[in-house]
């Protein structure tokens, strides 16, 4: 009965090809010419793609045939090699790579292959593949260095000490390298012990067993099991005689801090008696690190930050030194984010980000070698964009951000190149078929990013312009996004619903500029946005948001009403102005409520003393938060030059925040 379904499934798909086929060849004949895009080659991707859910092979045998001189036409070939990848020969991979080079699937299905490959421990048979993996992510990046660790080059753990030193969560294939690098020589013991310690310190009984036995330290998971039941009962009674004693001691003042922060900073001077000056100091790091990563459970605590003060002469991990910064940032304690910072890593000081902090410490030393310091590195940032630490930088040079709103239009010969171009004109076909937004977007983005790497801004905006005029903004800033020196903000700073954006902006009491700054960060202009958590429309308002909105302003709520453009924005423009109002009327405050709510946002509000917006925004303790907050408020600042508001500060827009004002 199986056999019988699958071939009439089969024949029922030939019987569409067949047809689809001879439609085309009315076509070709000159039949209905006005509608012979309805159902050009292309539009078999989406029956393809069936097929391929359904694993059936041999459709895509007879798809990929049909397809092959389509612009999708190596859509079924990928879904075929994407069948079984693992077991699938390197040849077989790199045929398809060679076959459609710097494509975005090829690129995916090479460093698929790779990931495959590593899992089934196969290293030598991924090897010949690694050179066609050319954008790995962190996951691919870590397979790709387990392969050339497992085929000879042994010299790319030197590569990957951040990940070695990593005990915040991360993909598999780095867990897999960090154990591998436990056995090279190129880990000193002192990187082993290291190592060690984080793990303990993050409470990572299992590996840390594995990295200690890596030193000739034998520990016990049920003596640690046992502390994990009572560390506090542990640390009053605990030996402090050798390594492994100090290593269980570690994990216990680590347990406390999870647990209880101010138990354990209380018992840090009891913890640290008669040990060594390195451990002394990791048991410090130990519950700074805690306490600096569980500021949304305890709040700011400047006992934490002293704890890190104290900890300072033992190396830091990158995560390490990057929370240690964000206290000194929180709490003005510019020495400390001054060592903070040159503990980091090479490529992390280097950042844009820590870059500026580094000036901003700097120049609050009475020395003029350091104010001039910082003037360089302000100026030097001030350059290098239009981001928010550059855009920081200009207001600490006393300079605004302001100019016409750029205007640079592509060619006819930039407009001829893209139409001829292979990446985009996929990623076009697949948004003409209504192909899932996976494939669309990830053509489109692979496209934008050949571009980019060849700095043709000419095509970029080619492409910008024509994604903005049929309504695809947000691929359209996708690609605005990224020319160098040729910019358009029309397709960067798109201005979508214009007058019911900035009526509705007006009459809540907002700024427009700031509401499309949130709306673009949001939903980039996509109406039916929808998010994991339910959040929906323009300006991704939640369901009991809007219920909230509705009865506040006197009306029945509606669920269809979300997904209707004047409504989203009514709601969402109202909603940002009433919390604003409950957060001292500054943005910066209003904008972190609108991303993790308004109870938050003022829950991180200081105690004693206004702080500058900055400090604030770069210490918010949730990752998204903080990048969004930077990401809208940088948004505003463009918009104000796109709708004509004159000069331009992020500084002023943001202002300072205040004290918290407990409702």
């Amino acid at each position: 009965m199986a056999m019988k379904k699958q071939g009439d499934l089969i024949a029922m798909e030939r019987n569409k090809v067949n047809n689809k086929n001879n439609f085309r060849r009315f076509i070709a004949m000159g039949g209905l010419l006005a509608c012979s895009s309805v159902y050009a080659l292309d539009a078999q991707f989406n029956d393809a793609l069936r097929a391929a859910n359904a694993s059936n092979i041999a459709l895509l045998d007879q798809f990929q045939e049909q397809m092959q001189n389509d612009v999708l036409g190596y859509y079924p070939e990928y879904w075929k090699l994407n069948t079984n990848l693992g077991f699938q020969p390197a040849s077989a991979i790199i045929s398809f790579a060679q076959r459609y080079p710097q494509s975005a699937m090829a690129e995916k299905l090479a460093a698929d292959y790779v990931e495959e490959k590593v899992k089934l421990a196969s290293f030598a048979e991924a090897k010949p593949v690694l050179s066609y993996v050319t954008n790995p992510d962190q996951a691919e990046s870590c397979a790709i260095a387990q392969v050339r660790a497992k085929t000879g080059d042994s010299l790319v753990y030197a590569e990957y000490k951040d990940i070695w030193l990593t005990t915040n969560s991360q993909p598999e294939s780095c867990n897999g390298l960090g154990r591998m690098m436990l056995s090279s020589p190129l880990m000193t013991p002192q990187d082993r012990q290291q190592r060690l310690w984080g793990q303990l310190r993050a409470g990572q009984s299992g590996q840390a067993i594995a990295t200690a036995q890596a030193l000739g330290l034998n520990l016990s998971l049920a003596q640690l099991n046992q502390i994990q039941a009572n560390p506090l009962e542990y640390l009053w009674s605990a030996t402090k005689s050798n390594d492994a004693d100090y290593a269980y001691l570690i994990y216990a003042i680590g347990r406390i801090a999870d647990n209880d922060l101010t138990n354990a900073l209380a018992n840090l001077p009891r913890a640290v008696q008669d040990t060594p000056q390195a451990v002394q100091q990791y048991l410090y790091r130990t519950v700074g690190y805690v306490g600096g990563t569980t500021v949304m459970k305890n709040g700011f605590n400047r006992g934490v930050l002293n704890a890190f003060d104290q900890s300072y002469g033992y190396p830091f991990s990158p995560e390490e030194a990057e929370i240690y910064a964000r206290q000194s940032i929180r709490f003005g304690s510019w020495e400390s984010l001054i060592r903070a910072i040159d503990a980091m890593s090479v490529t992390q000081k280097q950042e844009d980000r820590w870059q500026y902090w580094l000036a901003r410490a700097s120049e609050q030393r009475s020395d003029a070698a350091s104010k001039q310091a910082a003037q360089q590195i302000y100026r030097r940032l001030a350059q290098a964009g239009d981001d928010y630490h550059n855009l920081l930088a200009k207001d600490r040079l006393g300079e605004r951000y302001n100019h016409k709103p750029y205007d640079e239009q592509p060619s006819s010969q930039d407009i001829q190149r893209l139409n001829q171009n292979i990446h985009f004109k996929r990623a076009f076909t697949l948004r003409d078929v209504n192909a899932p937004a996976t494939y669309t977007n990830r053509e489109w983005n692979w496209a934008v990013r050949q571009a980019y790497l060849q700095k043709d801004d000419g095509l970029l905006l080619a492409a910008a312009k024509r994604a903005h005029d049929m309504g695809w903004y947000d691929r359209a800033i996708y690609a605005a996004d990224r020319t160098t020196s040729k910019h358009n903000d029309t397709y960067r700073y798109t201005t979508p619903h214009r007058s019911n954006v900035t009526s509705h902006s007006y009459n809540a009491g907002v700024d427009p500029a700031w509401a499309y700054g949130l709306m673009r960060q949001e939903s980039r202009f996509v109406t039916s946005a929808r998010s994991h958590v339910g959040a929906g429309g323009l300006m991704q308002i939640m369901p009991n948001t809007a219920k909230l909105i509705a009865r506040q302003m006197g009306e029945t709520y509606n669920p269809a009403a979300l997904s209707e453009m004047n409504t989203n924005i009514r709601y969402g423009t109202y909603y940002l102005s009433m919390i604003q109002g409950q957060l001292s009327g500054n943005a910066v405050l209003a904008t972190a409520g609108y991303n993790a709510g308004p109870n938050r946002a003022r829950r991180w509000q200081p105690d004693g003393q206004t702080i500058a917006a900055d400090q604030y925004t770069e210490s918010i303790p949730l990752l998204e938060t903080r990048d969004y907050v930077k990401h809208v408020m940088t948004n505003a600042t463009h918009y104000g030059v796109v709708l004509g508001q004159g000069p331009q500060s992020l500084e002023k827009r943001m202002g300072a925040i205040p004290v918290r004002n407990t409702p």
